[in-house]
């Protein structure tokens, strides 16, 4: 197989793996939508409060994934902006969670410190990356789901803990790579790349361990923001 084949036959897999990843949420909010509209009349507060979130938390995968995309293809050509001031972590990080948590059986919770510092970021993508790696748990993940930050230094660290199978040692240098996703599992493969990428540009380092007692745990740490 030539080179220029091999290509082509990437490109089609990614075109068709961006497309159905990307048809998933938008089929639900219609969905959800079309529902309400159609029994409005016979449907309690509740269960349109219930629709209505479920299909905004769908619109806001999508968002999420379309600003994805772009911003890989920025990272890739250097041409990514980032509006860097003093942000306050943990309300970004609880917005994350809470979010999530909605959509999803398992279990997602945060644990906060007291002395969590101010950190030196762009809060949309700082809120990309806790998204990203918070979503990869619970979907390649099992069981809880825990989001921990505290201070280390004179930096922010964040930990993310699953309790699935964890990472092998062997592939976690491929991980941050672009399109790779393990196991064959669904996905763009494009999340982690990401996540790698806007760490790198705001001077933190993210690192794959184990949890003790069994699952993945992803360590980010992010600068804190100095005058």
């Amino acid at each position: 197989m030539s080179r220029e084949t091999e290509w082509e036959l990437e490109r089609s897999d990614l075109v068709a793996t961006l497309a159905h990843e990307l048809r998933s949420p938008l089929t639900g909010v219609k969905g959800f939508v079309q529902a309400v509209l159609n029994r409005w009349d016979k449907l309690t507060d509740e269960q349109k409060k219930f629709m209505l979130t479920t299909a905004l938390v769908d619109a806001d995968r999508l968002s999420r994934l379309i600003t994805e995309m772009l911003d890989v293809a920025r990272i890739d050509t250097g041409r990514l902006q980032m509006h860097r001031r003093p942000t306050e972590p943990a309300p970004i990080v609880r917005r994350v969670v809470d979010n999530i948590a909605i959509s999803t059986s398992r279990a997602v919770t945060l644990r906060s410190s007291d002395d969590v510092p101010v950190i030196d970021a762009d809060p949309d993508k700082f809120a990309q990356v806790v998204t990203n790696l918070v979503d990869n748990a619970v979907r390649h993940g099992e069981g809880a789901v825990v989001v921990t930050l505290e201070a280390q230094d004179d930096a922010l660290l964040l930990t993310v803990d699953d309790e699935g199978d964890g990472i092998h040692p062997e592939l976690r240098a491929r991980v941050f790579t672009k399109y790779w996703k393990g196991g064959g599992s669904p996905g763009t493969g494009l999340g982690l790349y990401l996540v790698g990428g806007l760490v790198d540009a705001h001077g933190g380092e993210i690192v794959i361990d184990d949890r003790p007692g069994g699952g993945a745990r992803l360590m980010v740490t992010w600068p804190s923001w100095h005058d």
